[in-house]
């Protein structure tokens, strides 16, 4: 079981080194090719376009992996809280909703 582990590892971590290697890569080639003459700023080289990825994920919270950093159940919890609304708190709720982002969807008077 150890030795399946351990040749596991040698075929993923090759393949996790030439996906970032790549990342960098794309990232820079899309800087340089939309940024100069979208906006006429200057162009990246390869260290640079990691230092915007690493800048975004500090500014932004993105590549998000495992289960840290990010609340992965907040459907479950919401409809969960949906549940045990009554139906004058759910029209309440969905005014709410629609004065900010208009529709929210058909009203409990039109669902039945």
């Amino acid at each position: 079981m150890k030795r399946h582990r351990f040749l596991k590892f040698f075929w993923i971590a090759p393949l996790v080194l030439l996906f970032t290697v790549v990342f960098g890569f794309v990232v820079m080639w899309l800087w340089n090719w939309l940024m100069p003459s979208l906006f006429g700023l200057h162009r990246l080289s390869y260290w640079q376009a990691w230092g915007i990825l690493v800048l975004c994920k500090i500014l932004f919270g993105g590549f998000r992996g495992g289960r840290g950093g990010g609340d992965w159940n907040w459907q479950k919890r919401m409809r969960e809280r949906w549940e045990k609304m009554t139906t004058e708190e759910r029209e309440k709720f969905r005014h709410g909703l629609e004065s900010c982002w208009g529709t929210a969807g058909p009203s409990a008077a039109q669902q039945k």
